[in-house]
């Protein structure tokens, strides 16, 4: 795309110079008044302003937090996994969960954590009891293994709000209830 130049009075004043020896055809006169260019004939175009959306004050959504299992991990540091896992972080509070139904350990689990998270407690503990015994319900007269909470607790840890709360937890050592019991590794400060 080529652009057209204004002329620059160089240019007017060299074409005077070349026109000088030219005679004008009979009627016609040769202006000296040619240097300045012609006005454009179209009208110029006022650019609008342009109306940009206002910033994005909604945060964006934070990624969802990946699932833990017994030993697991992210975001902790090697030193603190291998402590929480052997037993060698100070337990600084304790949820026994024995004779508790589904029912009741749900709740006393998430308010037991958010207290101990908003106490600024690191390490807990939670006894769920190993199960594994059959137990014949009174009621309908089947057995029913003893071991729902042993299973539901790493569920609930990782469902929210508790899983905002929590880095990692793992089985505790024998000592502190082996199989039926889990180390837990709270967040420090308020749940997000």
């Amino acid at each position: 795309m080529a652009s057209k130049k204004k002329p620059a009075l160089d240019d007017a004043a060299l074409l005077e110079v070349a026109f000088q020896d030219v005679e004008p055809l009979d009627g016609k006169k040769i202006s000296k008044a040619a240097s300045a260019p012609p006005k454009p004939k179209t009208k110029a175009k006022i650019a609008k302003p342009v109306r940009r959306p206002p910033p994005r004050t909604e945060k964006p959504k934070p990624k969802p937090l990946p699932e833990l299992d017994h030993g697991t991990a992210p975001g902790v540091d090697r030193r603190t996994a291998q402590r929480l896992k052997r037993g060698r972080l100070d337990v600084e509070a304790r949820l026994d969960l024995h004779g508790h139904t589904q029912a009741e350990a749900h709740p006393a689990l998430d308010s037991f954590l958010a207290g101990a998270q908003s106490s600024g407690k690191r390490c807990v503990l939670i006894v769920t009891g190993k199960g594994g015994a059959r137990q014949t319900d009174d009621e309908t007269g089947f057995e029913r293994p003893t071991g729902v909470l042993k299973d539901m607790v790493p569920r609930w840890l990782n469902q929210a709000p508790n899983r905002a709360r929590i880095l990692s937890f793992t089985h505790a050592r024998q000592a502190d209830g082996g199989t039926g019991a889990l180390y837990v590794l709270l967040k420090r400060g308020a749940a997000q």
